[in-house]
């Protein structure tokens, strides 16, 4: 082979990496088809056939409530419990059983709080939760969940990414790594955090073992929304253009010789960040919302809070982003003086989220954004029906309860106004329709047109899936 002849092929080459490159770089961080992949199966890939059948949902918002709200005190009434209340919980039922703060003689108790039916549907909800109970015809409430952890740091792992072992994709890192983004300019999977509390850990965001580019993007409360995004004052927008420019070629030719995934990992994350340069601030830019719909979610938008959170979700679904995932901390409600316990902080919390959440519902659906996003709410473990003591507490508490608790969901694929599965006289143990968390993590896929068991990735020899080995589609959920 002569010289010309090698150029010619050279030539060649850089023109079909450069084709390539900007083919996949069209669809955005969240969505980059890496073609090099897909003869190396070795490493996984998405399935090519997603979606796997019509989705009826296109984004998700994950309202996470982080420490376990008390499923007896807000969905899931307990007469029973009004007359034994301060008696002793029978032993068969308790026998065996591990704790992670119950400790000597278990009394039950009560809830102080009041229930009524609400809308067309009759959904009970908690004289803590107006606003929501004004949703009622549009909610799904699930009193069967129950999950395999009761501390909060696995529990929480198992609730965002199917396993209680640190390492794995959470859902909105499986779910833009199968149908990628709908948004050129802004990530595919975007995460923001309020409240106070417990510490939420990066996994729970976390990519795991799928490439770089499917991890989730904080959105901080305060001062620069995303850390390093800006650039410096002596940088122009057009000097970032042709230094980027100059990063993509040498990118394009590494590539071409190294075949390595995290190169276009790498420049697409410097060309999303160029393009958040611009649309960040417009995203954030609340002062272009009316005021009649700023006013739904509630007064502390102004602020810092999980209610601008909210409704920063809904700009960012209605831009595109496939999933996004708010937490907010603060439910963990012992009877201690810093956890506050129900009678005393509950109440906080649910002012808290109590609006924001039936603002967003509203928003979306008068926004007609309703079917086509699938919204959930829950926290990672419920709460027993047993009160719990601890030295000179004046609070009533509660602790962690994985074998019962509840979730509310609306929109995109679920059938609204209905009350689904039930748990015993005291709340103890689900007694119909039970679902574990992988059940609700393969009803989340469907609704979004996705095959759980399709949906996997190949690591260390074996295909792993955001639900393990287990989970069945919940059907009668499905509308």
């Amino acid at each position: 082979m002569n010289a010309v002849e090698r150029s010619a092929i050279g030539n060649e080459r850089a023109s079909v990496v450069r084709r390539t490159f900007l083919r996949h770089s069209l669809h955005g961080i969240g969505s980059i088809a890496l073609a090099h992949l897909l003869a190396d199966h070795s490493r996984g890939e998405p399935d090519i056939s997603l979606p796997h059948f019509p989705a009826k949902a296109r984004n998700v918002i994950f309202l996470m409530m982080a420490g376990g709200p008390s499923q007896i005190d807000l969905l899931d009434p307990k007469p029973k419990l009004q007359q034994l209340d301060g008696q002793p919980i029978p032993q068969e039922i308790v026998e065996g059983e591990r704790f992670a703060f119950l400790r000597g003689e278990l009394a039950l108790m009560a809830s102080p709080y009041r229930f009524a039916k609400h809308g067309e549907s009759g959904a009970v909800f908690s004289e803590l939760l107006p606003h929501l109970a004004k949703q009622a015809d549009d909610l799904t409430i699930v009193r069967s969940l129950h999950t395999d952890a009761f501390n909060h740091d696995p529990a929480q792992l198992l609730l965002n990414s199917g396993s209680s072992v640190p390492g794995r994709p959470s859902m909105g890192a499986w779910l833009t790594y199968g149908l990628g983004s709908a948004c050129e300019n802004l990530p595919g999977f975007i995460v923001m955090a309020s409240g106070t509390g417990q510490p939420v850990g990066a996994h729970c965001w976390e990519n795991g073992f799928l490439p770089t580019n499917y991890q989730g993007v904080p959105f901080l409360s305060k001062g620069t929304p995303v850390p390093f995004l800006d650039n410096p004052d002596w940088i122009s927008r057009e000097s970032r253009r042709r230094s980027l420019n100059a990063i993509k070629r040498l990118n394009e030719i590494e590539f071409a010789r190294a075949s390595d995934q995290e190169i276009l990992t790498r420049t697409a994350a410097y060309e999303m960040a160029f393009e958040m340069q611009a649309s960040v601030p417009d995203l954030l830019d609340i002062a272009t919302e009316q005021k009649h719909v700023s006013a739904i979610y509630g007064s502390d938008i102004e602020k810092p809070s999980f209610a601008r959170n909210c409704l920063l979700a809904r700009r960012m679904v209605e831009r595109g982003v496939r999933f996004v995932q708010l937490i907010h901390r603060g439910w963990d409600h012992h009877g201690s003086v810093e956890t506050g316990g129900i009678d005393n902080h509950l109440p906080l919390l649910c002012r808290d989220v109590d609006q924001p959440v039936a603002g967003l519902i509203q928003d979306l659906k008068e926004r007609d954004l309703l079917d086509s996003t699938l919204v959930v709410w829950a926290g990672e473990f419920g709460r027993t029906p047993i009160r719990e003591v601890t030295s000179a507490t004046r609070y009533l508490g509660r602790d962690h309860h994985p074998r019962a608790f509840t979730v509310l969901m609306a929109g995109g694929g679920i059938k609204p106004g209905i009350t689904y599965g039930a748990t015993d006289e005291l709340g103890y143990n689900v007694t119909n329709n039970g679902v574990h968390l992988h059940d609700l993590h393969a009803t989340m896929l469907h609704c979004l047109g996705i095959d759980h068991k399709r949906l996997t990735y190949r690591f260390k020899g074996r295909d792993f899936r955001l639900t393990d080995v287990s989970g069945n589609v919940v059907r009668d959920l499905l509308s």
